[in-house]
């Protein structure tokens, strides 16, 4: 007598998506991992882009992209706006940064990733590509234990009470730009560490969900809007606190996001209000990084791995996989 496991059909097809989406991020990989070194970056994000596009439209969704390129008149593909699936299934809202650390990718430095978001419809902030401000922590701790207004000198001094260690136990993970010169004083005012990496916000925020594996505790900086509403996905799958506000320091900017539906420009965002409902995040190393491999190119085989997460279930999966029907990863 055979026994059947009856799943809702919405679930079953969020599950099946929940494989899906590594596809769309491992081609983006692969394709970008061919341009590795060199130095060209324009031609390593489009070929991300053009590959990210392309598994997309063959997924059983009806998807808008919320968090893409740029506006359309920018970006010729996955603009802000675009429809992309099958037009058959789930409505979604889709984020997508086919390749975050484009100056990694064209340097063959350490960290680049190929990343995309996906939630139910309507759910995602529909945030302009803009700069925003970000603090970030791991799991484990008090709402409010840090706040965005506060200095970074005291939300180290509040992060090491709620920890139970010294401020010079913490470690704080920044952007290293000069605008952040100010931010790195005052945390390494308390004693604390700060660990500075040059492109890739996404997988920082993202350090700070096990500290214990990356040293991370806290992130903070200026960083792109669209990655902010990336890392808010993968925290909420993961666990962690975050809050964002849009930098909205001209008419033009504040326009843009008026028409975006932002109705407060001084809004501090947190988890909850930049993802909503179930959402599904992956990232597959370009590069090797800490948080991911890069793509290998063997004689028979490319290897990539991926992490995928489901905010529903909090299921974190590392995906090693070891592709042979390399045709796949050729343009249709």
């Amino acid at each position: 007598m055979s026994t059947h496991i009856s799943v809702p059909p919405q679930l079953l097809l969020e599950r099946v998506l929940t494989l899906e989406i590594v596809r769309v991020t491992e081609r983006a990989a692969v394709s970008a991992a061919r341009l590795r070194g060199h130095g060209n970056e324009k031609a390593a994000d489009q070929a991300a882009v053009d590959a990210m596009r392309r598994e997309l439209n063959k997924l059983p969704i009806e998807g808008t992209i919320v968090i893409g390129e740029g506006e359309r008149d920018e970006a010729p593909m996955l603009f802000i706006g675009e429809t992309v699936g099958l037009k058959a299934g789930p409505k979604v809202d889709i984020a997508v940064d086919p390749l975050e650390g484009t100056t990694l990718c064209a340097k063959n430095m350490p960290g680049s990733i190929a990343t995309m978001a996906m939630a139910d419809g309507g759910t995602l902030l529909h945030a302009p590509d803009v700069y925003m401000q970000k603090l970030a922590i791991g799991p484990g701790y008090a709402k409010g234990v840090v706040d965005l207004d506060a200095a970074p000198a005291d939300n180290v001094r509040r992060l090491a009470k709620a920890k139970g260690v010294e401020p010079s136990a913490i470690t704080v993970l920044v952007l290293d730009r000069p605008r952040h010169a100010d931010i790195i004083n005052s945390i390494r005012s308390t004693g604390a560490a700060v660990r500075l990496i040059t492109d890739g916000d996404v997988a920082g925020v993202i350090h700070c969900a096990t500290p214990d594996e990356t040293g991370v505790d806290m992130y903070i900086g200026t960083g792109g809007a669209p990655e902010g509403v990336l890392a808010a996905v993968a925290l909420r799958c993961i666990g962690g606190q975050m809050q964002c506000r849009l930098i909205l320091d001209n008419e033009e900017k504040r326009e843009r996001a008026h028409k975006m539906g932002v109705t407060d420009p001084k809004m501090i965002y947190g988890i909850e209000d930049m993802a909503k409902g179930d959402c599904l995040f992956a990232a597959t190393g370009v590069t090797d990084g800490s948080l991911l491999s890069g793509v290998k190119f063997r004689k028979d085989v490319i290897e990539t791995e991926t992490v995928v997460m489901r905010s529903v279930t909090g299921t974190v999966r590392y995906i090693k996989a070891e592709h042979r029907q390399l045709d796949k990863f050729h343009l249709d």
